[in-house]
This record gives C-alpha cells, sequence and structure tokens, in this order.
C-alpha cells in the first residue's frame, strides 16, 4: 500500500488513531502512538525515541533514533477497528538510514544479498507456530519462593482450580495430536485467530490440536515470500496472544513450559525460486533435490551450531533439544525423517512444492533475525558447494538415528546442549552473518551480551527441584 492508499484507508475507516510498531533486538514488540492529522508529518521526518531504553539497542550517550514508518505494512488493528497500524524501520538520527541493529533491516539486507548473489531471486517460507492455551498461568519468581503453575481443561491431570470436568470432556493418558471436538475445547478459539490472521493478509494452510493434550495447538501458514512473511509473522503471535486473553486464556510460544510433555517448535519450510523456478527441484536427484539446494542445506548443517544461538536463543530453548520428542538433537537430512535437523517433506513431489523444513528452532527466536540467519548460512553453502554426505556426516539419513548403536550415533555433529554452548559456537563461526554487511558485529557482540544475561540469571537462581534433591542433605 503506498501513501494514498494509507490516506485512503483512514479516510474510510475513520481512524482515530495510528500505532507504530517495531521490534528489539530480540524480538520484544514495541509502540507508539499518534493522531492520523500527523501522518504526513510522520512519514517526512520520523518519530524520534531514546533507543538507549530499547534492550541492546543503543547506548544513553548516543540514544537518538528514529521511527520511520513503512507505508506498505498498513493494516486496520484486528481488535480495535479505528487503529491503523504500521510497522517501522528503526533508523540512526542523523543519517536516516536503517540501523545495524534493526531486525527489519538486516531482513531487507539479507533478502537483497540473496537477489545480488545471482543464486535466487525469491525465497519462500512457511513457519509452523506451535503454542500451549493454558486455562491459568500462575507465576512466581522470588528472594525466598519460587515456581509456576499451567493448568488446562482438556486435560484431566491437570485441571485448574474450581474446574469439575462435569461433562467428562477432559481426556487423559492419549496424545492430542488431532484430536477432534468437544475434547478439542479450543477449536473456536483457534478458528477465530486464523479468521483474523488471514484478514491481514496472511494466508493459512491449515490449524489443529498438537500433541500436548494441555492444549497444544498448531498454525501452519501458506508457502509465503520472505520479506511478507517476516512480517505477518509478527502480527500471527500479536493476534494468538490477545486472542487467548479475549476468550479467557493465556498463550505461550515458550519451547518446554511442561516436563516430560511435548515442546513448542517453530519448523521453517524454505524454497528458493529464481525467474519463476524453483532452483531447489531437480528430477532424478536424491529427493528430486538440486544441487543448489543440497548445498543450501550443507550450508546449514555446516554452521548448524552457531545458528541455534539464532533460531533458539532461549536457555528454555535446549530443554525442548531432547531425544524422543521429535525434536532434532543431530546435525544431519533426510526424507520424510523427523528425528532430522532438515527434513524434506515426503508428499511434496512437485516442482512448485518441492522444499526443504528447518524442524530444530523455536518461537523465542527473534524472527527477522532467525531466518536472515537461514538464509545467508544456505547461501554460504551454494556459494562454497558445501555438499552434505555421509563423510561430513549431514545425511541423508533416512532412519531413525536414535536406534542406532551410540558410536554410530557419536559420530553425527550435534546441535549445542545449551544457550551458552551456542553463543560460544557463534563466536567462533559468524562469518557467514557478515557477508555482504547483513549482520554487523555490532549486532552479534550485542547479542551474545544481551543473551549472556539471561544464561547468567538463569544460572545463579535456584531451581525448584534443586529442594528435592538437596534439602534434606
Amino acid at each position: 500500500m503506498n501513501l494514498d492508499g494509507v490516506k485512503k484507508l483512514v479516510d474510510e475507516q475513520r481512524i482515530q488513531t495510528i500505532d507504530l510498531k517495531y521490534a528489539d533486538l530480540v524480538g520484544n514488540w514495541y509502540h507508539i502512538s499518534f493522531p492520523p492529522r500527523r501522518l504526513d508529518h510522520v512519514l517526512a521526518f520520523g518519530i524520534p525515541f531514546d533507543g538507549s531504553s530499547i534492550p541492546g539497542m543503543k547506548s544513553v550517550e548516543s540514544g537518538d533514533m528514529l521511527l520511520f514508518p513503512d507505508p506498505a505494512t498498513a493494516i486496520i488493528d484486528p481488535f480495535v477497528p479505528t487503529i491503523l497500524r504500521m510497522l517501522c524501520y528503526i533508523c540512526d538520527a542523523d543519517t536516516r538510514l536503517g540501523v545495524n541493529k534493526d531486525p527489519r533491516t538486516v531482513a531487507a539486507r539479507a533478502n537483497a544479498y540473496m537477489i545480488e548473489s545471482g543464486i535466487a531471486d525469491q525465497s519462500l517460507w512457511v513457519p509452523e507456530f506451535e503454542f500451549y492455551l493454558f486455562n491459568e498461568a500462575v507465576i512466581n519468581n522470588g528472594k525466598y519462593s519460587a515456581g509456576y503453575r499451567f493448568t488446562s481443561d482438556e486435560n484431566k491431570d491437570d485441571l485448574p482450580g474450581g474446574y469439575l470436568d462435569s461433562d467428562g470432556t477432559a481426556v487423559a493418558h492419549r496424545k492430542g495430536y488431532h484430536i477432534d471436538v468437544p475434547f478439542d475445547k479450543h477449536a473456536q478459539v483457534r478458528e477465530e485467530m486464523v479468521q483474523l490472521i488471514e484478514a491481514v493478509g496472511c494466508p493459512i494452510r491449515y490449524h489443529h490440536h498438537e500433541v500436548g493434550l494441555s492444549g497444544q495447538q498448531e498454525i501452519e501458514t501458506e508457502l509465503l515470500p520472505f520479506e511478507l512473511i517476516t512480517d505477518k509473522m509478527m502480527y500471527v503471535r500479536d493476534i494468538v496472544h490477545n486472542c487467548a486473553l479475549k476468550n479467557g486464556l493465556t498463550a505461550t510460544f515458550m519451547p518446554k513450559p511442561l516436563y516430560d510433555e511435548p515442546g513448542n517448535g517453530m519448523h521453517f519450510h524454505i524454497q528458493l525460486r529464481k525467474a519463476g523456478r524453483n532452483v531447489f527441484y531437480q528430477e532424478g536427484g536424491y529427493a528430486d533435490l538440486s544441487e543448489t539446494a543440497l548445498c543450501f542445506i550443507g550450508g546449514i548443517l555446516a554452521h548448524g551450531r552457531s545458528l541455534t544461538a539464532f533460531t533458539n536463543p532461549s536457555t528454555n530453548s535446549f530443554k525442548r533439544l531432547l531425544p524422543g520428542f521429535e525434536a532434532p538433537v543431530k546435525l544431519f537430512f533426510g526424507l520424510a525423517n523427523r528425528s532430522a535437523a532438515i527434513r524434506i517433506p515426503k508428499y511434496a513431489t512437485s516442482e512448485q512444492a518441492k522444499r526443504i523444513e528447518f524442524r530444530t528452532g523455536d518461537g523465542t527466536c527473534n524472527y527477522y533475525l532467525a531466518m536472515s540467519a537461514l538464509l545467508m548460512a544456505g547461501l554460504d553453502g551454494v556459494k562454497k558447494g558445501i555438499l552434505p554426505d555421509e563423510d561430513n556426516g549431514f545425511g541423508p539419513f533416512d532412519d531413525n538415528v536414535f536406534a542406532w548403536p551410540e558410536e554410530r550415533q557419536a559420530r553425527l555433529n550435534a546441535i549445542p546442549a545449551t544457550l551458552e554452548e551456542a553463543l560460544d559456537a557463534l563466536k567462533e563461526d559468524h562469518d557467514y552473518l557478515t557477508q555482504g554487511g547483513v549482520f554487523s558485529r555490532e549486532l552479534i557482540d550485542s547479542w551474545i551480551r544481551e543473551k549472556m544475561q539471561e544464561v547468567v540469571a538463569v544460572r545463579n537462581r535456584p531451581h525448584p527441584f534443586e529442594m528435592n534433591l538437596y534439602y534434606s542433605l
């Protein structure tokens, strides 16, 4: 949408407020609002703000920054029809150029770098959103007490306080995957979310109850261009949270909110095109993959350990990445193999549909940075001709590697076991990210610094289970 289109929308919908959204380094959304009469001024001069108050963005002595709205992102607020939303670029106050640590600017640079490389002129993505809907989320962390309680009216073993399950629709001792109504109690809430998501221009492929019986959900989009889906994903997350609250529920994308229950991943399906042709497809190769596709896979697997610093950037991420929960812990690929870091969907057989699926990531990532990092790793693999094979341990392996003898498993490349280990890998392996100036050293250093604060914060606190282990000694 151009400026004239925005003004027309303001008049036709009787917009009372324009709300600007922008993301910080770790992916949290912030906003600032103004009356529509100031639209021309804001588009011309931006809105000044204190970047030093946004985590990881600027130091106090050089905190002045500007927000510049992107009219192409204008939509009617899904929850308040008199509000118009627009996404922003974060710019330096003096140059008015997107700053090195603005996630949207990084994504724009990654997309431009792909086009300039000549490898492809478009990348298409499908993100899978997995999340839990809980009835209650009571969280307490203080000096003298710590703990949490999540409840679900779907699970007979996890009922909320005062809920008696008088109609017997709460279930137990089974998986929740594709469970039907009336046992899929929040199907209509999920449908409401999907309608709102589609209304903001993000088409949905399907949605369903996931494996976790305590209200785990999945919403999956259609295959969409990188520059579109990175923005739309922010709206999806916002809609899920706000729609849940509107219906008396609470949503979390946290990778492992429940012990010994399925975790929430965020799988990314990726396809590259050039002049309208899918460059990942070549009939007759392994899984009908082209050499470009194989090298793209090779790049992601070769940089897989440092990539997890962006695709799995929480201490909780590595509680999900355990054998036995369809969460990949080894860096290899295979056809239809759900224990692989990269799976080739067996149902995607045509040239139009052929793609790869990166299965390691989770919803704590900053979408702009994680997807840009994946793109840069894959392009590096194509440029360097990194073909995955059994010699480098990347596969393809089509069987369950966790059924292999331990000695053979040990020869596979493993993802990091902790966030600190992933950040150490990023310190050692990041040149592929800085190609073309896409990621700056400043951003990478800030990312490591911000995330290490989380590592230390968790490490310094007593864990509730430590009380079981050590209190009475």
